[in-house]
């Protein structure tokens, strides 16, 4: 098991009616989702709109989730960047601030080969002494790591320990490293196939039952498929689109995101209405 824990959130960063970040929401909600199920958080991921905030703001997040952590749970910072040179940077800030590892975005846009991606991640892993988590995830970096490149990534430095791996299709134990579930769908099946957890978005919500796939595997199967209407419903639209919604309908903070991601309209935040009332998380309008 790692030393991370099976259940880790990808926890969003909320914002303030003027856009600004909501700090005491965040810590709220940091220690709600840790007390429902959750071993830790990834702060300032895909999911915290890191690719919207100021270096800045960034650290802030990245300070304020150390600072305020629950005693026994874990932080993780999202500093990747499709430039090395800010990705080590944020890597070695994250680390100043005691982060207990770090999540490392393949980088983006760019489209570097695979001599550049070793290149990038030797310089990753050189900025800091925490764990390094990869994070394989295609549909937004444009590019996928196939699990050889991974293996060998992972095989180039000792604290480069564990993948995020958000590309379902392939899904599979990688010699060296630690293997994460990337979306919620695929918790379960990772489980199954011996991975040590998942970074979760539904976890902000159902955090206790996702928990239960891990300490309950002759139920797995059971609580996943009874888990299918969430991880559709809050991902009706892009992420982190629904999670937000369904948060702001729940009272943990606002719906708000900053462009050019926008809040979920009417059917959307009816569909995500609908799933929170039949789990009894909600109570019914009228």
């Amino acid at each position: 098991m790692s030393a991370f824990g099976p259940v880790l959130t990808a926890l969003v960063t909320p914002f303030d009616d003027d856009g600004s970040v909501d700090e005491e929401a965040f810590v709220a909600l940091h220690r709600h989702v840790v007390a429902n199920g959750s071993d830790g958080i990834v702060a300032c991921g895909s999911t915290g709109e890191a690719a919207t905030l100021t270096a800045a703001e960034h650290l802030r997040v990245i300070e304020l989730a150390v600072s305020e952590k629950p005693a026994g749970s874990q932080v993780i910072a999202g500093t990747g960047s499709n430039d090395t040179r800010h990705a080590c940077e944020m890597t070695a800030r994250a680390t100043e601030l005691g982060v207990d590892g770090v999540l490392s975005v393949t980088p983006y846009y760019n489209k570097p080969n695979r001599r550049g991606l070793l290149a990038h991640y030797a310089e990753v892993a050189r900025s800091t002494d925490k764990p390094v988590l990869l994070y394989n995830i295609p549909s937004r970096a444009a590019i996928d790591v196939p699990n050889d490149l991974l293996a060998e990534i992972g095989a180039s430095a000792e604290n480069i320990v564990g993948v995020k791996q958000a590309n379902d299709a392939n899904l599979a134990p990688i010699d060296g490293l630690d293997l994460y579930a990337g979306n919620d769908e695929t918790f379960a099946r990772a489980l199954d196939l011996g991975a040590v957890g998942g970074i979760l978005v539904a976890s902000h919500v159902v955090g206790n039952e996702m928990r239960r796939m891990v300490t309950e595997p002759e139920r797995r199967a059971e609580i996943d498929a009874s888990l299918r209407d969430v991880y559709a419903a809050l991902g009706v639209t892009t992420n982190p689109i629904g999670v937000k919604a369904a948060l702001a309908l729940l009272g943990h903070c606002s719906a708000g995101l900053r462009l050019p991601l926008v809040e979920a309209d009417d059917a959307e935040t009816a569909v995500i209405r609908a799933m929170l009332e039949r789990r009894g998380l909600l109570a019914p309008v009228g």
